[in-house]
């Protein structure tokens, strides 16, 4: 019964962390396509590119 309570947030941890990288990559693609810039430094870009390190980091972050 012990087994059961410590593997659920695991897979909850990991199910989260996965959330947040295919929400960045799916933020910095979807910009990239409606705005038609890749560039990260592009001073009206770069708002949106923080939010998608912030979600990239937290998702690796959580990973490990």
């Amino acid at each position: 019964m012990a087994e059961t309570a410590t593997v659920l947030p695991k897979k909850a941890k990991l199910f989260l962390s996965v959330l947040l990288i295919i929400a960045a990559f799916a933020m910095y693609w979807g910009w990239g396509l409606m705005y038609g810039t890749w560039n990260l430094f592009a001073r009206e870009s770069m708002g949106v590119y923080a939010i998608v390190v912030v979600l990239l980091t937290f998702g690796i972050l959580g990973c490990s």
